[in-house]
């Protein structure tokens, strides 16, 4: 059985437990930072990941026990908290200090909006949960899981800037991208409950949701972040940040290019299908 857990043999065992064992270490690093070095505000990242595992455990109860289900729900419902969250600190920052000040290089880089810091850290919980969750139920495929390389370099940037009090605001920034995760992940949802004629306003809806949320909630903003540290490049120190940040930025354009390529095959699958049915219910009409 594909999903058959992280015990299994097989190629993607060797990925598995690699990743596994990422996890893991990550884990031993975050009780070790908060038990030795007293660092009690990473308790949200505990709690990120514990909140998210009880709402698996109660879809997987009450609604159905299909682990790809159980995944993308509990994914869809992360992606809403994260979004309500950022658009609350943005607004309530833009209240208290105004569009030009939040957006200085020295409150991007040394600063924490009111709220950023727990936020980042609930946000960095759920993504060691899905790893888990993807772990455990073998919701990956390939040699090397993109999907898995993708929460560990997220694991890894988020965790390294949440020891060290450093680009909280501008990760803050790039998690914008979560509102157009809701309609992935609602999309995938509406496919997996058999809704896929593409004829009916709701998938219309959807899909011009979709890629309005693409282009303004995912591309804009990540191009405008690496725009940003590019242009102020000369005022970062000489330590990781800078290049950390390029670095991910970097990876995040070139998976949204790959995710829009993906979008735009789907959308075309889609639209042939609906033309195939308008034509098969013309020549049943026409007999």
């Amino acid at each position: 059985m594909a999903r058959s857990g992280i015990g299994s043999t097989g190629g993607k065992n060797g990925a598995g437990q690699f990743f596994l064992a990422t996890l893991l270490l990550w884990l031993v690093s975050v009780v070790f930072e908060i038990v030795f070095n007293l660092r009690t505000e990473l308790l949200w990242v505990i709690c990120g990941g514990c909140f998210f595992q009880l709402v698996n455990w109660v879809v997987r109860s009450w609604l159905s026990r299909d682990p790809l289900f159980v995944n993308t729900s509990v994914s869809l419902l992360h992606s809403i908290i994260t979004s309500a969250s950022v658009v609350f600190i943005l607004l309530n920052q833009n209240l208290a200090k105004g569009l030009d000040e939040m957006f200085d290089h020295s409150e991007l880089v040394g600063g924490t909006w009111n709220w950023a810091y727990p936020a980042l850290c609930f946000s960095c919980g759920y993504f060691a949960y899905d790893q888990w969750d993807m772990l455990q139920y073998r919701l990956y495929s390939g040699l090397i899981p993109s999907i898995l390389v993708h929460h560990l370099v997220l694991l890894g940037c988020f965790t390294l800037a949440l020891y060290r009090n450093v680009t909280i605001n501008y990760l803050i920034l790039t998690l914008i991208c979560e509102m157009h995760s809701i309609f992935l992940h609602v999309r995938k949802l509406r496919r997996m409950a058999g809704i896929r004629d593409s004829n009916t306003a709701l998938v219309k809806l959807e899909w011009v949701l979709n890629w309005t949320a693409f282009v303004f909630a995912r591309c804009i903003p990540h191009i405008l972040i690496t725009v940003k540290l590019i242009k102020d490049a000369h005022k970062f120190g000489k330590g990781v940040e800078l290049p950390l940040a390029l670095f991910g930025m970097v990876g995040m354009n070139i998976l949204n290019v790959g995710l829009g390529m993906d979008l735009f095959h789907a959308f075309r699958r889609e639209i042939s299908s609906r033309r195939n049915q308008e034509n098969s219910n013309h020549h049943s009409h026409g007999e």
